[in-house]
């Protein structure tokens, strides 16, 4: 059994995780850290049935009960302070926040570390298609669609995503820019390609990556319509991280 702690226990994503870590049969919740609803068990706090684990306020509680992984689920401005104490605990780390600098000493830490700019199956092989196209189509341009409560724009994933398509691609296509009477109207522009992020009410998480050439155009899309697309991939990287000591960046080296 694999001894898991989850830090953000009581925000959506992280119900979502403990619940699906509480219902592996090879993986056990011992630990919760929520400001929220510390003192209280994740039965009560949760929902989740059977589990009597009380809600800390402090990332002590994992040491206390002997946690072995540590999942992030809080916010960009505490990740790298979760990482840091991971190392410094001879915790295994895997963290679902976007939206901070990786910190490059994180590759010869000393325990497993996975940053995951999305953890759905489904979103990692549509950048690995778009990755595989974008040699073949050297016009792209990335939209991401949201719900209104994500913080930061463009998306982990988004940015990842052109990330690969600049790095494969010949580069003699250039994407157009727009009008100055209407500065960011085409979006932000990383690694040549453009990138465009969508905020409304009623999404989930959604990229699509649309490749144009002579005649034709190429449309890659993703959604994820449900947090519970991310659960298989987030219990992917629990089990596998204490394989891989340092830093790994997606789940591309587990899936292979």
């Amino acid at each position: 059994m694999i001894r898991v702690g989850v830090v953000g226990a009581t925000g959506k994503m992280g119900r979502a995780v403990c619940a699906a870590v509480a219902e592996a049969p090879d993986l056990d919740l011992v630990a919760g850290v929520s400001r929220s609803a510390a003192g209280r068990t994740v039965g009560d706090a949760l929902g989740i049935d059977g589990s009597d684990v009380v809600l800390a306020d402090a990332l002590v509680s994992l040491v206390d009960a002997r946690a072995e992984v540590l999942v992030d689920f809080t916010s960009a401005a505490f990740a790298p302070e979760h990482v840091a104490w991971g190392i410094e605990h001879g915790i295994d780390v895997v963290i679902g926040t976007t939206g901070f600098e990786i910190d490059e000493a994180w590759r010869d830490a000393p325990v497993g570390i996975v940053v995951a700019p999305n953890f759905a199956i489904g979103a990692v092989l549509m950048m690995r298609f778009a990755e595989q196209a974008a040699r073949l189509f050297d016009a792209a341009e990335v939209i991401e669609l949201h719900h209104d409560g994500k913080a930061d724009a463009p998306s982990g994933t988004a940015i990842a995503t052109a990330e690969r398509i600049g790095a494969v691609r010949d580069g003699a296509w250039r994407a157009p820019g727009g009008d100055d009477a209407h500065p960011g109207a085409r979006g932000a522009e990383i690694g040549g390609v453009r990138v465009h992020g969508v905020r409304l009410p009623g999404l989930l998480a959604h990229q699509e990556v649309i490749f144009g050439g002579p005649g034709q155009t190429l449309t890659i899309r993703h959604d994820s319509t449900d947090r519970t697309s991310f659960m298989p991939g987030i219990l992917l990287a629990i089990r596998r991280v204490h394989d891989r000591p340092g830093l790994t960046v997606g789940l591309d080296a587990f899936l292979d």
